[in-house]
């Protein structure tokens, strides 16, 4: 099954159970895919998976951004709408790499393609974006490529 027809069947059954946690999240999510399909102009009913993995990065990545927001401005309520949020998204994204295991592969990336510098920061992320662009949290990423380039 797509990740997008389990996102809609995941609605369908919060809202038979009336649960009222879930459900205005999961109609996010399908509100975010139904306009991507605008955007792009896709007429098909399903888009790819690697697509709504994107949605779904992004609205976490928006989640996080207002999360620190409400933070700062000691708003306990709206942080954890926020957090909920963000655990009911990440169902459906796969499991993101371990600290540890993204240390690793940034070096093995580093060392095969003999980077020196910052100036190739953009050929390292390019490569791992290319072979584990699902599996690993970018913003971990670019912290580790910059201490380890130092």
């Amino acid at each position: 099954m797509s990740l997008e027809k389990n996102i809609e069947e995941k609605l369908k059954a919060s809202l038979k159970n009336k649960d009222k946690t879930v459900y205005p999240t999961l109609r996010l999510i399908i509100s975010s895919i139904k306009d991507f399909k605008i955007a792009q102009k896709i007429r098909e009913n399903e888009i790819k998976d690697n697509d709504v993995i994107s949605i779904l990065k992004k609205m976490v990545k928006q989640r996080n951004d207002s999360s620190d927001a409400y933070q700062k401005a000691g708003r306990q309520d709206l942080l954890d709408k926020e957090r909920e949020e963000i655990k009911i998204i990440e169902e459906f994204l796969p499991k993101q790499l371990s600290e540890d295991d993204t240390k690793k592969i940034c070096n093995d990336v580093i060392k095969n393609l003999k980077a020196e510098s910052m100036k190739d920061m953009g050929k390292i992320m390019a490569t791992l974006k290319k072979s584990y662009g699902d599996v690993l949290d970018f913003s971990k990423v670019s912290k580790i490529i910059k201490e380890i380039l130092k």
